[in-house]
């Protein structure tokens, strides 16, 4: 897609074309050193002036103000902007001084990259900046940036907020917006926080594929693609749950994987198609212990974030510290509609849909009636971390019979926000008991339900080789690093969220499948 040029991106060309002309390389391919960043300086260099005698520094030039003879110039690196002071004198010794005035004056813009090598020294308003003794262009920018401006207290004006533009242009979101890079910086802390956790109990993190033959370990729609070498459909995963069992079955205690899934449904504020979720299973636990360590791990997350457990989000404040609340889903439900579902038939639970208001299918079986109730009338009020728990055998067809309540089984998911963030199971390890939740999972696919999961004759298998008692974990690493970012969408969390096609990308892919099937025939 050929965008029409704007008058600034014209004119930029054309000051390349005069770089170029003046015997300068716009791009050039040669090492720049960087010794120092910004917010080294920024932080350091009043403690210990001595270190700030030679310092080489690189990034983009984010602002200039011209003094004839001297500039300032906003530079910003990957940690931050400082100032730069660049005097013609001092970068062009002995030099035609035109050399200063026609490149570094007129054909220099916001965007472009330099490098600056020269000393620190303290401006008479007090600013640290850099006075440049050396400049060189590193790369010129051919489309500009939106101009963010910051004033003298730090507040930043006419900042980005076209969701249009920062998720379609990540990579200008991330430049002219602050706030965004911390966000993802956040988000790599985070899974670092629960890597250090498990890896300091003895846990292995392993791989699974993600190029499956069965879509297991989810109620979920998959992605469908097809292996031309094998003549044979393929399934992009829409959880790993499956495979990571089957490596307990293999003989080790304890295996993690940070992963990304894939789910062909609907987006919305909470949803993406493909999404990151960590799953963590360990031998000779069960859900209640589960419930423990999932505490322990998100405190912890809290306080290596911020160092307390108190976290913003949106209007409210939610507290990780332990304990969290917990309560039976039958319970939630009495508590927050007034009827008691447990020992309901089908019939019963249509009927207390109708009652509230709820739209249900005729193709729902018990499990999704009782999640629809739940997820309309009770979801929502589990603001601070909560524990729904002892869910009905007909929502989890992998998870292990209660022991102690009919019809019932070991799950948990965890509430935080009024969304689901955690679910877990004591693992279903009997292969017979397994093979007939498969096989219900079947009528109900029959039934016309395309989220049920298919039957994964190689899982039963391994199954009936024997899996120790096994405690199962799956946290939504987007959602957590929504709440614990206080960020509104989970557009905002990914770097490259799933949009639309821009119309005219979307023309050029669609003449370009015609054109291959043309070709193929």
């Amino acid at each position: 897609m050929q965008e029409e040029l704007s008058e600034q991106e014209v004119l930029r060309r054309k000051k390349l074309e005069e770089i170029v002309k003046l015997g300068f390389n716009a791009y050039p391919a040669d090492l720049f050193e960087v010794n120092v960043s910004a917010k080294d300086i920024l932080e350091n260099y009043e403690r210990d002036k001595t270190n700030y005698k030679n310092v080489s520094i690189a990034g983009r030039i984010m602002g200039v103000r011209d003094m004839g003879k001297a500039c300032f110039v906003s530079l910003q690196d990957s940690s931050g902007r400082i100032q730069l002071y660049v005097r013609r004198d001092d970068i062009c010794p002995g030099e035609d001084k035109s050399v200063y005035d026609s490149l570094f004056k007129k054909l220099l813009d916001i965007g472009d990259f330099i490098g600056i090598g020269g000393f620190v020294f303290t401006t008479k308003t007090g600013e640290i900046s850099i006075h440049a003794t050396s400049l060189k262009l590193l790369s010129k920018a051919l489309k500009p940036l939106p101009v963010v401006k910051t004033d003298a207290e730090g507040k930043s004006h006419d900042v980005v907020t076209d969701p249009e533009f920062r998720y379609r242009q990540r990579y200008a979101d991330l430049i002219v917006n602050a706030n965004v890079k911390e966000v993802f910086i956040r988000r790599s802390q985070i899974m670092n926080s629960l890597r250090n956790t498990f890896n300091s109990k003895g846990y292995l993190e392993v791989e699974t594929p993600i190029l499956q033959p069965i879509p297991g370990g989810a109620a979920a729609r998959p992605f469908v693609s097809h292996h031309n070498a094998l003549d044979m459909p393929l399934y992009l995963r829409v959880a790993n749950e499956l495979y990571l069992k089957r490596l307990i079955v293999g003989g080790f205690d304890g295996v993690y994987e940070f992963a990304k899934d894939f789910r062909n449904e609907g987006m919305d504020r909470t949803h993406n198609p493909e999404f990151t979720v960590m799953e963590i299973y360990v031998a000779y636990k069960d859900y209640n212990w589960m419930m423990d360590f999932t505490e322990e791990m998100i405190e912890k997350v809290a306080l290596d974030l911020y160092g307390n457990t108190a976290v913003p989000v949106g209007e409210q404040t939610i507290d990780f510290q332990r304990p969290f609340k917990r309560i039976t889903m039958y319970d939630a439900i009495k508590e927050h509609t007034g009827f008691d579902i447990s020992g309901m038939d089908e019939t019963g639970l249509r009927n207390v849909c109708k009652d509230l208001g709820i739209h249900a299918e005729a193709n729902m079986g018990k499990g999704k009636l009782i999640d629809s109730i739940f997820g309309e009338k009770c979801e929502a009020h589990y603001i601070q971390p909560t524990f729904i728990t002892d869910y009905p055998i007909e929502m989890s067809p992998l998870c292990k019979k209660h022991r102690s309540k009919e019809g019932l089984v070991e799950r948990f998911e965890l509430m935080v926000n009024g969304k689901e963030l955690a679910n877990a199971y004591s693992e279903l390890n009997d292969p017979l008991d397994q093979r007939e939740r498969f096989e219900e999972q079947l009528r109900l696919s029959q039934k016309g339900d395309d989220e049920a999961m298919f039957i994964d004759h190689d899982f039963l298998r391994a199954l009936e080789y024997g899996m120790p008692p096994t405690a199962g974990l799956g946290i939504g690493i987007d959602r957590l690093t929504m709440i614990m970012t206080n960020s509104h969408s989970i557009q905002d969390v990914l770097f490259f969220p799933q949009m639309r096609p821009e119309a005219g990308i979307r023309e050029e892919g669609a003449e370009f499948m015609n054109t291959n099937k043309e070709q193929k025939r």
